[in-house]
């Protein structure tokens, strides 16, 4: 190999015998195949820094192993696109959509769950559970007693992501007290406890959540239509033509008159142009047939 080739090869500041180029667009086309994830070249030194802890865990010593590992153990697959994976994500952000959710949709809620109808919501690429756990507080509202008669009615929340330790976190549902301050106060005292400089999402909201891991990209064993979906700053991860096939597919899991919220940088492309109409900042609706 000439000079001019090796260095074409490298990565600046890891040895290529480790960690080289090749290794990298390997790499970035396995995680695209298998999550859809886009990894451009500027993002080799994360890729190393991300990776490098399983690779040392699993004994394999250079990346180029790493791959050969990972091509055949689908678990190894998935610890390696979870650390890829950015969970980074807060209580009510972009807040107006919680404003529309409890003008807008909330009313719709509470009547089909007076009517005895099942109501069924879907917050994808859930991180953390900050989002999940802010859409029921918002939905549940700050009258306690009320909100215990509604959680009571056939309300069922889904929430999935891609990474284990995303879903292990959300699960445990305890959080700083200081990540709750953008939350309405009025919510935060009726649907959680302080404990110590923690705050724990109380029972009742955990009671009707089922968190789950799930790649947007393959199967979802899901029966029925929900209501209305969440799947924010998931997309931007995502190049052009696998988003749009991903937003086709939540506006078919949409009830009719179903809504899709999506990230402030994210917009609504393609096939399902036709089926989901903008309703406000990054607000969509289904249409009605």
């Amino acid at each position: 190999m000439s000079a001019t080739a090796a260095s074409m090869n490298t990565i600046p500041g890891v040895s290529p015998d480790i960690y080289s180029a090749v290794d990298f667009a390997q790499i970035a086309k396995i995680i695209y195949d298998a999550a859809g994830i886009v990894l451009p070249e500027g993002k080799a030194m994360l890729v190393y820094s991300r990776l490098a802890p399983l690779v040392r865990a699993t004994a394999t010593i250079t990346f180029a192993k790493y791959i050969e590992l990972i091509r055949e153990n689908g678990v190894e697959l998935n610890k390696a696109v979870a650390a890829l994976t950015t969970n980074h994500t807060f209580f009510y952000r972009e807040s107006h959509h919680f404003d529309h959710l409890r003008s807008e949709v909330r009313p719709r809620i509470l009547e089909k769950l007076r009517d005895r109808q099942p109501v069924r919501l879907w917050s994808a690429g859930c991180s953390s559970g900050e989002e999940t756990w802010s859409i029921i507080m918002t939905l549940l509202g700050p009258d306690r007693s009320a909100g215990l008669n509604i959680a009571k009615g056939d309300l069922r929340v889904l929430a999935t992501d891609i990474a284990p330790h995303a879903i292990k976190r959300a699960e445990a549902a305890t959080y700083p007290a200081k990540d709750l301050q953008p939350v309405p106060e009025d919510l935060r005292r009726a649907w959680t406890s302080q404990k110590g400089d923690n705050v724990v999402i109380g029972d009742t909201l955990r009671s009707i959540t089922r968190f789950r891991l799930l790649n947007l990209l393959g199967d979802w064993p899901i029966r029925g239509k929900f209501d209305f979906i969440f799947c924010r700053n998931v997309m931007i991860y995502f190049d052009n033509p696998t988003k749009e096939k991903l937003v086709k597919r939540f506006s078919e899991a949409l009830a009719p008159d179903g809504f899709l919220y999506v990230g402030h940088s994210e917009r609504v492309t393609g096939p399902a142009s036709s089926q989901l109409q903008l309703v406000g900042p990054t607000i969509y609706r289904r249409n009605a047939a």
